[in-house]
């Protein structure tokens, strides 16, 4: 079996130079209106808006690292509090896994009510 290696490769950044060498034509890209802007990102398939998305069956989930935070509380908290393995929650606050359906109801439930769904565990 063969392992890959990573590879890293440092690139310099001038904040004047917006867009390095990548060919972008700044001055036709900041003369564009907010409605040009719209239509071109409507014309992207990769970025439509959310309510499209969710009309079309799309999901909407639930943003841990927001609820956590919006919540006040650490990772060792929010995992402690709502009996989730810390090493779960950091990968889902980090996008490395995503909860699956069991857990993204709980993590809805969570959203909803905190105070309720802590005290039912403490019971």
């Amino acid at each position: 079996m063969q392992m890959s290696t990573a590879t890293t490769i440092l690139v310099e950044y001038d904040p004047t130079k917006p867009g390095g060498d990548s060919g972008t034509d700044w001055d036709r890209v900041n003369a564009l209106t907010e409605e040009e802007i719209q239509a071109a990102a409507l014309a992207d398939p990769d970025a439509q808006p959310l309510e499209l998305l969710i009309a079309q069956g799309w999901k909407r989930l639930v943003n841990v690292k927001r609820l956590r935070e919006r919540l006040g509380m650490t990772q060792e908290e929010f995992a402690k509090t709502y009996w989730i393995p810390l090493g779960t929650l950091r990968d889902w606050e980090q996008r490395r896994k995503n909860a699956d359906r069991t857990a993204q109801a709980y993590l809805k439930a969570i959203e909803k009510d905190p105070k309720v769904v802590a005290e039912l565990l403490t019971a």
